[in-house]
């Protein structure tokens, strides 16, 4: 009796990205990818619930005790010790997570939303639309990142403001500079599309162009979305941060940020006071790479050339029952085992 092989059918659980990807991935793959996803998820965690785990308030300078004292070394009280500024280290170094969980997602959809619209419009229409956005959006990404979210942020709001029209001031000022990628990378798959066989066949049926941009291209041009925003994700932060260190981003009394924080603890390190300048430190390093970890991880494992091949020992095992004669599978009397004894002396013919 013959026995055809079916492919599994995938749960639910095992559809959703993250658990795919982990499940695809192997040996450093995997502790990459599980490290990245272990500091996103703590950093996420630290920023939502900030006002529950920081003991104290981003711009908190005393408490029933007193005042806390400027530069005092990390005790009991004040695990990370305090600023120059008086204010309770660790307490800035949590805030500062909302700050920059904020900014990246303000920054990040704000970017896709217009470098997916203008790259589909683009690379679809084409013609002088196109030649006009590729020009403007290669002379934006020449442009040197952190000097053009320095404009952007001081035309936006003076360089400093609230926390409120600060977040939106470097979120914009960030999406500026993000805008370029995601328009050179969904053109170039909106042009690649356009021409398939099933848009054409959209369109000899009498789809609209609207139709076929946001339906048919739409929804294939965007699949490398997720690792270009892992990506930029890390890189918003290290602009953000950058922002705060030059003196153009948020008032410390309006928001806690790790990048103005370091710029005030630069005169400290020269005194030995070095945990001031420390903690922030650690905390842009860390966060930058959980992202950049669980970003480069996804895009190794969506390039076949690089994901690692853990299911070939296991299908090498159903080899026999694949079909090889149109209608059906090799029946062997006797049973696989038969065609080849060892010992027997026979020859391959």
């Amino acid at each position: 009796m013959a026995i055809t092989a079916s492919a599994p059918k995938r749960r639910l659980v095992d559809r959703l990205p993250v658990v795919h990807q982990l499940r695809q991935s192997v040996g450093l793959q995997r502790g990459m990818l599980v490290a990245g996803l272990i500091i996103t998820t703590i950093f996420v965690i630290l920023a939502i619930f900030a006002p529950l785990i920081a003991p104290y308030g981003f711009a908190q300078l005393r408490d029933a005790s007193g005042a806390f004292g400027a530069q005092q070394p990390p005790s009991a009280a004040h695990w990370f010790g305090t600023t120059v500024g008086g204010y309770d280290v660790l307490s800035r170094v949590i805030w500062g997570t909302q700050t920059a969980l904020l900014v990246i997602i303000i920054a990040v959809v704000l970017s896709i939303f217009a470098g997916v619209l203008l790259g589909l419009v683009s690379g679809y229409i084409g013609g002088w639309l196109d030649r006009v956005l590729v020009v403007v959006a290669d002379a934006v990404y020449a442009f040197p990142s952190l000097l053009l979210a320095i404009v952007a942020a001081i035309v936006i709001s003076g360089g400093q403001s609230n926390q409120i029209a600060g977040v939106f001031a470097a979120a914009i000022s960030i999406t500026v500079v993000f805008i370029p990628q995601y328009f050179r990378v969904i053109r170039a798959e909106t042009v690649r599309i356009k021409a398939e066989a099933f848009v054409e066949s959209a369109r000899v049926i009498g789809a609209s162009n609207s139709r076929i941009m946001f339906v048919h291209v739409f929804r294939n041009a965007t699949r490398t979305l997720p690792l270009i925003f892992t990506l930029n994700a890390s890189e918003a932060i290290l602009t953000l941060a950058g922002l705060g260190f030059l003196g153009f981003g948020i008032e410390p009394s309006s928001a806690a940020e790790w990048g103005y924080d370091l710029n005030k603890a630069l005169s400290d390190v020269t005194s030995g006071i070095w945990w001031t300048a420390l903690y922030p430190g650690l905390a842009i390093v860390f966060v930058v790479l959980g992202i950049t970890l669980v970003g480069e991880s996804l895009n190794d494992l969506a390039d076949p050339r690089l994901r690692g091949r853990r299911s070939v020992g296991a299908a090498s095992g159903e080899v026999a029952q694949t079909s090889v004669v149109p209608g059906g599978v090799i029946d062997v009397p006797g049973g696989m085992g038969t065609l080849e004894e060892p010992g027997d002396g026979g020859s391959d013919r």
